[in-house]
Order: structure tokens, then sequence, then C-alpha cells
């Protein structure tokens, strides 16, 4: 074992301790070695992950991300990155974050520590691609340039930044267990192009996404608990970072919990509520969701035995070209819930290399699902495009209860067709059933669906358009 503190490390989280843990590392890496972190307060920027390395927080010690504006120092910079155009800017670099490592194989971090990135920003420039409008969610559209030009900078202000936890790429046998992540930038973690990785008993409660899994294979995330009022607790995404398509496949989440309680009150334990909206103007987030980034595809994927509670639903959303196909989502349990239950969503974003089309969502199974407490404009969606439908979908054993209001006039609406526009339930406006709307759809089974409500309502609790073999 190599404890840093024989490196030079002070733990006093006033003196910066780079050097001292990236030397442990390159130590370590030597002869496959473990890097121990004992009680302290670890000031650091970047700190380069290598092969055969693990890093070991025990009880007590942090690693604290230093602030370029405080502390003396800067961020390893962002890489350049030819296969920038389809995406944002966090999801197109790698270097410039607290922990990151590329190209590496059986890595590890676990032990009961805290990673803090109060240094990091949450904040990131859009992707580059203006094609069409859609490029951000038409709740933004009333935000003004100066509220605009905040969320998504310039590239060059995010010079000497950093603005991921942990960041890996193309990486294999990874294995991430047991330690705290608060404030985690814009990512908590991103893991692009990587293989056969084990997330274990993670707690995060951050100021953006949670866990963003892209383009990775044979992934397990077990046990973890995220609470990310901001943006999406547990996400996949496919997106076209690595200049090719990589899909997301062979992914099992189960027993986690999403969340979107008022930042950090899930850590101190009093789960706040005052926070109503997050920063695209809908309701606070914290959900499972596979998209938007989906130039590749989502396959064999399976969501069991997890919780939701104040946040928005279950999200699949294909809208870049990608397949989403044989999901299982199993034994989910929601309350408190900010938009729809349940959102299938085909969509013509098309963000992606010319020639793109629309994609797939085929051989979906959700069983024993129960939802409580849901806002009262949404109901579930399973919305495709009418020369795209979404294919074979079986709901089993669902009970959802929404709050009711629905008006008359709501359950007249036609809204208009959006297929370009990011996807979000909230893209349809109210809706004109209070318990599921189905459109475009072939092949619906529904068994044993509940739908109730828990005030009158005069929408119907469900409409079906352009919706065969159910």
């Amino acid at each position: 074992m190599k404890n840093i503190k024989d490196f030079g490390a002070v733990g006093d989280g006033v003196a910066l301790d780079t050097q001292a843990i990236n030397a442990a590392i390159e130590a370590a890496a030597v002869d496959g070695d473990v890097v121990v972190f004992s009680a302290g307060r670890y000031l650091s920027f970047s700190i380069q992950l290598k092969s055969n390395v693990t890093l070991h927080l025990t009880e007590g010690a942090e690693i604290i991300a230093a602030d370029p504006r405080i502390h003396a120092g800067q961020y390893d910079p962002f890489e350049p990155n030819p296969f920038d155009l389809y995406q944002d800017f966090g999801h197109s670099h790698w270097h410039n974050s607290l922990i990151w490592g590329e190209g590496l194989e059986h890595i590890a971090i676990t032990g009961a520590g805290l990673i803090d990135g109060c240094g990091l920003t949450r904040e990131g420039p859009g992707s580059q691609w203006k094609k069409q409008a859609g490029e951000f969610p038409l709740s933004m559209r009333g935000l003004s340039a100066e509220v605009m030009a905040e969320l998504a900078p310039e590239v060059s202000a995010m010079a000497g930044l950093g603005n991921k936890s942990i960041a890996l790429k193309n990486c294999r046998h990874a294995t991430l267990r047991g330690f705290t992540i608060k404030n985690g930038g814009h990512f908590a973690l991103l893991a692009t192009g990587v293989e056969d990785m084990v997330i274990d008993g993670l707690t995060i409660d951050t100021n953006r996404d949670g866990l963003d899994i892209d383009g990775c294979q044979r992934v397990r995330i077990t046990g973890c608990k995220v609470n990310t009022p901001n943006d999406d607790a547990i996400v996949l995404k496919s997106s076209f970072a690595l200049g090719e398509i990589r899909d997301c496949e062979d992914i099992h989440i189960e027993d986690c919990r999403v969340s979107g309680f008022d930042l950090g009150t899930m850590l101190d334990g009093t789960f706040g509520r005052t926070q109503e909206r997050a920063p695209d103007q809908d309701r606070v987030t914290g959900r499972i969701k596979i998209g938007t980034e989906s130039n590749g595809s989502f396959r064999r994927i399976t969501i069991r035995n997890c919780h939701f509670e104040r946040s928005r639903g279950l999200a699949l959303e294909t809208v870049d070209g990608g397949v989403i196909e044989d999901v299982v989502a199993e034994n989910l349990s929601l309350t408190e819930i900010t938009t729809a239950p349940l959102f299938l969503r085909i969509g013509a974003r098309l963000r992606g290399p010319e020639g793109t089309t629309p994609g797939a969502i085929r051989r979906v199974r959700i069983a024993h699902m129960t939802a409580t407490d849901i806002l009262a404009d949404y109901s579930a969606l399973i919305m495709g495009l009418s020369d795209h439908p979404i294919e074979d979908v079986t709901l089993t054993n669902l009970h959802f209860t929404y709050r009711g209001g629905g008006t008359a006039e709501h359950a007249a609406r036609r809204p208009a067709e959006l297929d370009s526009a990011y996807p979000e339930p909230s893209m349809f406006g109210i809706t004109p059933a209070y318990g599921l709307w189905a459109r475009h759809v072939r092949g619906l089974k529904l068994d044993n669906v509940v739908l109730g409500s828990d005030a009158s309502d005069a929408r119907p609790d469900i409409r079906l358009e352009d919706t065969e073999t159910l």
C-alpha cells in the first residue's frame, strides 16, 4: 500500500496535495498497488489514474476539488476532440476533471470517504450543432440571453476549469464502490466507452448529473443513492463523443434510489423541498433515464427494485437515430413525481452525421410499478412518430395515482407535432388524458393497469391515437 502522506500530502484542506497524490499513483502503478487516503482533507487539482491502481478513501478522508479562482493552479486542459459537434462540451472532454483516466485497465476507487467537488463548475457550452430548433428544451425558450450565457458559456471560458468529479474514457474493468460525492460538477461520473464496470453503494448529492454511462458495455449499478434536483440522477447515453457509434449494452441497474430534494439535503438528512424547478424550467429532475444523446443504440437494459422520490419519472428517449430495445423495468416505486411517471419517446432531433434517420423503441416490458402523487399536468406518455411508431410495449401490474384537476378544455387539446424538439414531457403541454396517452404505437399490451386520481379530473383516463394491436 502507498499512503499519500508518505509522498508529501498534508491533508489539511489548505495546502495543495495534487503533486503528492499523483506521485503516489505513479509509484503504485509499478506493481499494481493501492493508494490510501487516510483521514484528512486533501485539496487537489487533476488526479490522473493509472492501470492496476486502486484509490482507497478511508472513513474521514476527503478529496476536495480546488478552485482556480482561489487556489494557485488549474485543472488539466480539456483535450482536443475533433468529434465534439454532436454533444455538449461536458460530454466531449475528460481530462478537465478532478479524477480522470483514459485507456486504462483494472482501476478502482473504493472506501467510505468523500469526494467534494466544491471547486468544480457545473456549467459548460452546449453542442456546436445548430442545424435546427430543439437544441435546448422548449421550456427554456423564455430565458433571457444573459441567463442562457451563464448556463452555456463560451468554450474559452472553460480554460483551466474542472467540470467533472470522475471521468473515464475507453477503460476496462473499473470498480467504484462505497464512497460519497458531493457537488460533483457537470457530472459526478462520466464514463464513456467503458467496459466491465461495477458501480456499487455510492452516495451522490450533486448540483447537476449523477451517473452518466455513455456508450458502455456490461455495467452493473447497484445500491446507489443519487440526489440531483438540477439534472438526471442515473442516465444512459450513446453520444458521438468518441467519433464513432458506441452502443450502450448489457446495463443492469438495481436497488437504487434517485431523488430531486434540495441540494445537499439528502446528505444532511433534512430532505428539503424548497427548490421547485430545474435550470431547464421544468420541475426538479432526479430520475433514471435512457437518452437524450442517442446516436448509438441501447440494448439489454434492466432496471429493477428502484425508488424515485420527488423526481421526474422513468424516461426512455431516442431522438438522434439510435434504437432502444429489450428493456425490462420492474419493481419500481415512485412518489411525488414532478412530470410524467413514464415517458417513452421517439423523436427526430437527429443531432448526428448527415443522413441520420429516426431510431426505434421496441420490446419494452415494464412490470410491478407504482407511482403516487403525480403532478396533475402529466399522464404516462408513449409517443412515437407517425412513420416511426414505438413497437411491442407491455405494461403489467402498474398502479398510478395522479393529483387530478384536469379540465374539459385540457381533454379537448390537440397538441402539435413536435418531432424535432428536445424530449421532455412538457413538450406536449398539459396532456389530454390524465392517466395514459399513447400515440403512434404498434403492439401495446396493458395487463392490470390501474389509473386513479386524488381529485376530480375531467380528462379521460386513457387516450389512444394511431395505436394498433392493443
